[in-house]
């Protein structure tokens, strides 16, 4: 299969390894001549100080990017994903499939990437929309170890689709499901969370704190899954509790990596300016704070982290005021 992978970051390539040792033929796009030089010239990942199979092309040209496609595998931060479709749409012919590895919401429309996906591409131009999500961090993808994940969309057949196309009994396993929303909610949402356990661990709180607020996190999920309709049981699966567990007890986190600089003394434009890769769970806070209000959904965590975040109270007020509200029943969980 032709597979055009948009961003040659880290995950990018990580994934466009699992592709290649699959038998795929794959070219990656990305402006940076720097990366595309590092991978096919030295075949390497910079980031990861990684090497790649030396089969895996890359360009600067989006118009080669766009006719090598069968399938476009997008692994670009939310906050670009617009300008890059926009880029890639006079060059797409054809129906294609398209892949999202990426994890976020857009605020202010609160849309997940298949539905940014829907609304830009025509519909002449999409074979299916799938996302690819789950416990998975660059760093151990690339060196082939044991992972596995979730690929999803609304049509099943898509879904096993893109099953097939990663899945290999070598390191990478992938399972298929029906709930887009709840794969796309699961990968976006936990990396607000992955924030706030990075937050805990530079406050200097331990194992028992941390098990505690993953719980509640789970509560909070669940109220923004019911709230837009994706199944409940999604939530249970890899794509829900495995990535918030790797997110939020893992330093490979740059979430949790960002949550502890700023729990340890740093503000925001300290921390962002530190971290070689984009924190994705900053702006889905915001989207998560925006849409809980909007939607009159009870969501302490995601107020807490949006007020250390983006009001700048200190984490210590946060964490006191959380812990001094009200006594309640876990029956059912409100």
């Amino acid at each position: 299969m032709n597979t055009t992978v948009i961003g040659g970051g880290s995950w990018g390539l990580a994934l466009s390894k699992v592709l290649s040792d699959n038998h795929h033929n794959v070219l990656v796009y990305d402006i940076n001549e720097k990366t595309v030089d590092n991978i096919n010239r030295l075949h390497l990942c910079v980031q990861l100080d990684a090497y790649i199979p030396k089969d895996i092309k890359a360009t600067t040209n989006i118009e080669t990017a766009m006719n090598h496609a069968d399938v476009v595998l997008f692994v670009v931060p939310t906050k670009v994903l617009r300008s890059a479709l926009e880029e890639a749409l006079p060059f797409i012919k054809g129906a294609k499939t398209f892949i999202n590895a990426a994890k976020g919401i857009e605020p202010e429309s609160f849309k997940r990437i298949s539905e940014i996906i829907a609304e830009m591409v025509p519909e002449s131009n999409i074979k299916h929309i799938v996302s690819l999500s789950g416990p998975s961090h660059a760093e151990e993808v690339i060196k082939g170890m044991t992972t596995a994940l979730t690929a999803a969309s609304e049509d099943e057949a898509a879904a096993q689709f893109v099953q097939s196309m990663f899945h290999n009994q070598q390191y990478f396993r992938v399972y298929s499901s029906t709930d887009l929303k709840g794969v796309e909610l699961g990968g976006a949402l936990k990396n607000i969370f992955a924030l706030a356990a990075g937050i805990i661990r530079g406050q200097g709180l331990g194992d028992n704190a941390l098990a505690a607020f993953m719980s509640r996190s789970l509560v909070e999920m669940h109220k923004i899954y019911a709230h837009l309709g994706a199944d409940p049981e999604t939530l249970y699966g890899l794509s829900g509790i495995g990535d918030l567990i790797v997110t939020c007890t893992s330093e490979h986190s740059r979430n949790f990596q960002a949550g502890y600089k700023i729990g340890s003394g740093k503000n925001l434009e300290e921390t962002l300016k530190s971290m070689t890769m984009v924190v994705e769970g900053i702006r889905t806070t915001q989207a998560a704070y925006q849409l809980s209000k909007v939607a009159d959904i009870d969501t302490p965590i995601i107020d807490a982290i949006y007020d250390v975040v983006f009001n700048k109270i200190e984490p210590k007020v946060v964490l006191s005021h959380l812990l001094s509200r009200d006594s309640k029943s876990e029956d059912k969980p409100k």
